[in-house]
């Protein structure tokens, strides 16, 4: 083979290396300090161990998540949705997420087109697929997030009561902070999650600390305060 025959081969296999690389599952990266890749239910949701296993009373779980002092939190997910897939394969084997959300929430998963009868907060009992088109739930994954106090729901409806919620897919960064502003009642102050987290990407410069918004993981030397 010629010269440039060699050359162009060699060119042909870097742009096959480098378009492999760019599709590669998530699975694929290094994830020697990851947890461990979920699982199928048989709803065809993917299942993790620290979700909250209930009787889905949801005045119920949000007492019993405030004892413990945490807040009560929902995803809604379906079968075949490639976002949820993503969030359970990118940002929910990440350790630092995954504590956030041991230690600072009681997570529930619902179905959007399930029958399992929920009783809403303010005690009407329906399926799963009946309270998301009462709370207008459209799009999976979507987050909701819950007041850290029975009584602040003062007998509402979840749609009525929640303090943030989030329809779609957020990369790991934002998906982070995202718990960090619930948590922290930062929605208080600031209703607005994008200038809100704002403010934390301006902290992170100051302490220069560089971070991707993009990246499928968190930034490196991420603050144990932030």
């Amino acid at each position: 083979m010629t010269l440039i025959g060699n050359t162009i081969v060699r060119a042909v296999m870097a742009v096959v290396m480098t378009v492999t690389l760019a599709f590669a599952a998530p699975g694929a990266r290094a994830d020697s300090h990851l947890m461990p890749a979920p699982q199928l239910g048989e709803d065809g949701l993917h299942k993790q161990p620290w979700f909250l296993e209930s009787f889905l009373d949801l005045g119920e779980d949000m007492a019993e998540a405030e004892a413990q002092g945490k807040q009560l939190m929902i995803i809604w997910e379906q079968r075949g949705c490639p976002y949820c897939k993503r969030m359970h394969e990118v940002n929910l084997r990440i350790p630092r997420i995954v504590d956030t959300l041991v230690r600072d929430f009681s997570v529930i998963q619902l179905n959007l087109w399930g029958d399992r009868e929920v009783t809403d907060f303010d005690g009407e009992v329906l399926s799963e697929k009946k309270l998301a088109n009462k709370w207008r739930v459209m799009f999976t994954p979507t987050i909701q997030f819950f007041p850290p106090s029975v009584t602040e729901m003062a007998g509402q409806s979840g749609v009525d009561g929640e303090v943030v919620r989030i329809p779609g897919y957020f990369k790991p960064f934002h998906f982070y902070f995202l718990l960090r502003y619930a948590k922290s009642g930062g929605y208080i102050t600031e209703p607005d999650f994008q200038r809100w987290l704002s403010g934390k990407g301006d902290q992170l410069q100051e302490r220069g600390i560089k971070y991707d918004l993009d990246a499928d993981e968190l930034p490196q030397g991420l603050p144990a305060d932030m």
